[in-house]
């Protein structure tokens, strides 16, 4: 199935080369230059994957991927000219990206994040089991309809969260390495990240554990990975 990419764009040059090497990969590539525009064609196009630049004029882009987190669970790939710390991945998390890549982008990198984010967000759980209930129904996971709540209320989740929730409720009290989860949650393109589960994981906690400090269901298993516990309640 061709994957329809928004590009956010405002370097109209790098946009363009964008678009025609995507184009080569038999992707349809959508173009706005600023952030307003972006949300209008999401909203028109629904696309696969939006790639949005950081610094955008009328709206900068950490604003516009939390104006598209609110009503969409597409993939956001954000984009930077400046180096990324860890605080930078955070906040981009906070306002709901799944990805960061510096400028200039290399194109055998920027080929491998756009195929395993499209495949993460199009994975289909396979489970006879599809809702999971936790502690009285304080946490509640539908693996089909990708829908979590939390003390009743609904919580939006990037499908590289989802992804992660997932991989940890269908292997309740199995330890799984920070390597593990690289390899099963964002695929082998990112096996060198060794600190994308630690960040991850902080943020999934904030959703949905009762007190992400002292954590009832991501338990830390220091120098190793995580485990999951959780008290399931068909």
């Amino acid at each position: 199935m061709e994957a329809r990419i928004l590009i956010i764009e405002d370097d109209e040059e790098l946009a363009h080369l964008l678009q025609l090497d995507l184009e080569r990969l038999s992707y349809s590539v959508i173009l706005a230059r600023n952030g307003l525009e972006g949300l209008r064609l999401h909203q028109e196009t629904s696309p696969d994957l939006v790639m949005l630049d950081v610094s955008l004029p009328m709206m900068d882009g950490l604003t516009v991927c939390r104006r598209l987190r609110e009503v969409s669970s597409v993939p956001i790939l954000m984009m930077t000219a400046h180096a990324v710390s860890e605080q930078d991945i955070a906040e981009g998390l906070n306002r709901g990206a799944d990805e960061y890549m510096l400028k200039p982008l290399g194109r055998v990198e920027l080929h491998a994040r756009i195929k395993a984010l499209i495949r993460r967000a199009r994975l289909v759980e396979e489970s006879n089991q599809s809702i999971y209930l936790f502690d009285d129904g304080y946490l509640i996971v539908d693996l089909r309809a990708r829908r979590v709540t939390v003390q009743g209320q609904e919580v939006r989740l990037t499908p590289t969260e989802f992804k992660l929730l997932t991989t940890f409720i269908r292997r309740p009290g199995e330890v799984l390495s920070f390597q593990q989860l690289l390899e099963i949650v964002w695929g082998p393109e990112y096996t060198s990240e060794h600190h994308y589960p630690r960040i991850y994981v902080s943020h999934l906690r904030r959703k949905i554990e009762p007190d992400p400090r002292t954590p009832t269901y991501i338990h830390n298993e220091y120098g190793i990975g995580y485990r999951f516990v959780g008290r399931v309640r068909s």
